[in-house]
């Protein structure tokens, strides 16, 4: 939707502006996310597979349950809950979950840009082209290693992704800094898939950025959407 120069708020939300962001209830249930994903960057930490598994899936819906408490924009739920999506397709393993769990991320990157479209902010040109450059120069370097049904496949979400993280740069610093984590995080996965030499604990990695990321997104979309 466009037309005429509307609050962020308006533009950003779909309804009221809910509780502030010390209510109790905002407040419990972004602490049950905060000890989540400790618990679930822990059990990475030490291999403890079970646990991992079972926090996984969770973690997105526990910040998506925050972001309703706070009235936020339906886009935002919508792009968490796509995450979960994609978080718990990734567990079950082989290449049709993985496309399909791609598939649930980007969906969640589709709503992302909806709401940065909406932002009013602009990005700026230098940076659009540097995101575009690191965006050409990761696909060509990672092409030659990644198995040859993921290659355009990978290739086409990384663009979209990349995309997601540049217009986040019209939201503020904070979700810029989540749209840049969420792309990082994402490059380490490829990198795995490529067969480069990884870090010890991959996952872990994979999942700090990741929950950094989405945490960032989230707060300063609300914050965008308290500011207007």
């Amino acid at each position: 939707m466009s037309g005429g120069r509307l609050p962020v708020r308006t533009r950003l939300a779909t309804g009221s502006a809910g509780p502030p962001a010390g209510s109790a209830g905002a407040r419990a249930v972004l602490g049950v996310f905060a000890l989540l994903a400790a618990v679930h960057l822990g059990a990475l930490a030490v291999a403890a597979e079970t646990a991992e598994h079972l926090t996984k899936p969770a973690l997105m819906p526990v910040l998506a349950g925050y972001v309703l408490l706070r009235g936020g924009p339906r886009p935002l739920v919508a792009a968490l809950l796509f995450g979960c999506g994609g978080d718990t397709l990734l567990q079950i393993g082989g290449d049709a979950a993985f496309l399909a769990g791609m598939a649930s991320f980007a969906a969640g990157h589709v709503c992302y840009l909806l709401l940065f479209r909406r932002a009013g902010g602009r990005v700026p040109p230098l940076l659009a082209a540097g995101y575009g450059v690191a965006w050409l120069g990761t696909v060509a370097l990672l092409w030659p290693d990644l198995p040859a049904g993921l290659r355009l496949p990978v290739a086409g979400y990384s663009l979209l992704l990349t995309a997601m993280a540049a217009a986040a740069l019209r939201a503020g610093p904070l979700a810029a800094a989540g749209g840049a984590l969420f792309l990082l995080s994402d490059t380490l996965i490829a990198t795995g898939i490529a067969d480069w030499p990884q870090a010890p604990a991959p996952g872990f990695w994979v999942m700090l950025t990741y929950l950094a990321a989405q945490y960032a997104l989230t707060a300063g979309i609300l914050r965008t959407v308290r500011a207007g």
